[in-house]
């Protein structure tokens, strides 16, 4: 008998948990902050219970429902969606970070049906390094050479992922040394693959090239808790001493949120040892990487409501960016004409939204040519709809993460490099539309809650 894949991602979420807090200790810290914030945020608002109990997947504010790895090359990528399908989790969306000076393109693997998120959220972005925006040829060629010798995954992850592949599945022994082989992936290895002068050279491109080529393997570089109230867990990581962004990414603090919001403390210094060089003994040095993060999620939004971000989020961030002064100020008047109730955003097809029959509603409300209208059903009281939570990314905030962790800033040098295409053929198949998911989803609602008022109808006939 075949263990359910949400299970294995479930297992695989706990362990990787546990993995981080012992090599972080300071992630116990952003957990209780977390926890902190949550339980301040409810007593205040006490209806949020409910919210909380009728939200889409995340019944469990406190748990880590996402973390980022990078990997370097194509097979790399390959090998690891392999890995996720057989966890459920599936190559969604293309992020192009070069835009944001950030060498690298992404997706998020990630559950995408209701039941497996509220089984285990766990979504890992994961960016694959851009070798050809290295402008140092000679550079570009080594650490090319130096991903080629490296394998992310054991012989016997290879075996099991070979063996689910061919049975459909895993039973629980099996599932239980794929969980364990799988993490020994992620793991932080203190050891370098390069030398002293290699690490530096590759440093001096951008920090996250080092952070790709140097190591064993795509050590995870944060675990993201969920926060009812971003601003008030940024402030308690203030007063704790934390040195956190000074501007949280994303949309501006909102009556309805919607898409996400996100806010980290800055990346440990870790000691590292390097390879000798020559005759030379082994160097002990210092990589900076692995941060904590916290993010507040909010609705999705369609194309529509999207585009209209998209052109708000311009227009705050102007050539100054996130960085320049009054920003915070510039955001907030942008996104004043944003409509910020559900109603409006769900009358003008900003936000997708999840309907469902209320108790007792008999008949669907037609509109004047005989057809079923789901706005009417609303607005008659037969069906109730809540936004449907986002469960993926932006790459301007993840861009905005990554360069604040890492120190560096963003090379207009490799904006206009998007190449979709080029992250597909080393995945191996094409990513998800999350646009489609959440449309899907949105139908779907709609279709079951209109069907159940029809069947209460003829019950009652």
């Amino acid at each position: 008998m075949h263990v359910p894949p949400d299970t294995i991602r479930s297992k695989f979420s706990d362990a990787l948990s546990c993995m981080y807090k012992r090599e972080v200790p300071l992630y116990a810290e952003l957990l209780d902050i977390v926890r902190l914030t949550n339980e301040r945020a409810l007593a205040a608002n006490p209806a949020l219970w409910s919210k909380i109990a009728r939200a889409d997947g995340l019944a469990d504010y406190n748990c880590e429902p996402h973390c980022a790895i990078r990997v370097g090359t194509p097979a790399e990528l390959s090998w690891l969606r392999r890995v996720f399908a057989i966890m459920g989790m599936y190559p969604v969306g293309y992020y192009d970070l070069s835009v944001a000076g950030v060498p690298v393109h992404s997706c998020a693997f990630r559950p995408t049906d209701r039941t497996s998120l509220e089984v285990s959220p766990l979504r890992v972005f994961t960016s694959l390094l851009r070798l050809e925006l290295i402008d140092d040829e000679e550079l570009r060629l080594q650490a090319a050479e130096i991903l080629a010798t490296r394998r992310i995954l054991s012989d016997r992850a290879i075996a099991l992922v070979s063996l689910a592949e061919a049975e459909g599945g895993l039973s629980l022994d099996d599932a239980e040394e794929f969980v364990g082989q799988v993490l020994e992936t992620f793991r932080w290895h203190d050891s370098a693959r390069v030398t002293a002068e290699t690490y530096e050279r590759l440093n001096g491109v951008h920090r996250l090239v080092a952070d790709v080529v140097s190591f064993k393997g795509p050590h995870i570089n944060h675990l993201t808790p969920r926060t009812l109230d971003i601003d008030a867990a940024q402030a308690e990581m203030q007063l704790r001493g934390l040195k956190a962004k000074s501007v949280i990414e994303g949309p501006p603090r909102r009556d309805v949120d919607i898409l996400l919001r996100q806010t980290s403390f800055q990346a440990l210094s870790e000691a590292i040892k390097f390879l000798p060089d020559g005759e030379a003994e082994a160097i002990i040095g210092s990589h900076t990487a692995r941060f904590g993060e916290i993010e507040q999620r909010g609705a999705a939004l369609t194309r529509k409501g999207r585009a209209l971000y998209d052109s708000l989020l311009a227009s705050a961030r102007g050539e100054a960016g996130a960085a320049g002064p009054g920003y915070v100020e510039r955001l907030e008047s942008a996104f004043a004409v944003f409509p910020d109730d559900a109603d409006t955003l769900r009358k003008e097809r900003l936000a997708y939204f999840y309907y469902e029959a209320v108790p007792g509603a008999e008949w669907p409300v037609e509109d004047n040519e005989g057809e079923i209208d789901i706005d009417r059903c609303v607005e008659a009281g037969q069906v109730s709809a809540r936004p449907i939570i986002y469960e993926d990314f932006l790459p301007v905030s993840a861009a905005g993460i990554f360069q604040s962790n890492l120190g560096g800033k963003g090379r207009g040098a490799y904006e206009g490099n998007s190449s979709q295409y080029a992250f597909e053929m080393a995945l191996g198949v094409p990513v998800l539309d999350p646009f489609d998911l959440y449309s899907r989803i949105e139908v779907a609602s709609q279709e079951a809650a209109l069907r159940l008022i029809a069947r209460n109808a003829i019950r009652k006939a």
